[in-house]
């Protein structure tokens, strides 16, 4: 059995002592018309929600739990590694501003997809590197944006981020939603979620919502 990053919980610990956590989880949006949504794992679910919304044409990312067996797991249960859940993002985009093909540079670019089952201190498979499609396009551009990440180099190893068919999302807990904007000052967002999210607006010069991060 393996619990939750200990830095993670440290950090839920000390911010449940300012003030209760809403664990309740929070309410999926409505798609709107027009728009799409699309689903991955890069790690700690921090890190990839603020990375996202950073993105020209991207409405709304949800923190929540997928590729699992579990119905409706909590955060705890996740990080115990026996629900096969990773944390993921639900990512509320309009097609027409941004393409599928754009998410995943954003994904690839975002984390490491190198490493298995982890993100630097971040052990088990819940932080495994997952892109979900939805159709067979989306695997077919998952799979090419593997290729092309495989031969540009840009990594020392090979991708071992699993392609997999979308199947349920399960939002995460109401506390952990904008958590990186909430908390900027935490050790682990500063040390491990901000420069992550600083890699992928490297890469997506042109792309953002905004040239400033206020972090």
């Amino acid at each position: 059995m393996r619990f939750p990053s200990f830095l993670a919980l440290l950090l839920i610990s000390l911010t449940s002592q300012a003030q209760p956590l809403d664990t309740a989880p929070v309410q999926l949006p409505k798609l709107k018309d027009g728009e799409a949504v699309a689903t991955f794992a890069g790690g700690c679910f921090w890190a990839q929600e603020e990375g996202f919304d950073q993105l020209k044409g991207v409405r709304e990312v949800i923190s929540g739990y997928s590729g699992g067996f579990v119905k409706n797991p909590t955060y705890r249960e996740v990080g115990t590694d026996e629900t096969g859940h990773a944390e993921s993002v639900q990512v509320y985009y309009d097609p027409k501003v941004i393409s599928y093909r754009d998410l995943l540079d954003a994904f690839f670019a975002g984390h490491d997809p190198t490493t298995l089952n982890r993100q630097g201190p971040d052990v088990g498979r819940d932080y495994r590197s997952v892109a979900f499609y939805r159709n067979a396009a989306e695997k077919a551009e998952i799979e090419a944006a593997i290729k092309r990440v495989n031969a540009s180099g840009h990594y020392a190893g090979k991708v071992v981020t699993e392609v997999v068919p979308y199947e349920v999302f399960y939002p995460a807990e109401k506390y952990h939603q904008n958590y990186c904007k909430l908390h900027p000052d935490q050790p682990y967002i500063r040390q491990l979620s901000i420069p992550k999210v600083e890699k992928l607006r490297h890469a997506m010069q042109g792309k953002l919502k905004s040239d400033n991060y206020p972090f």
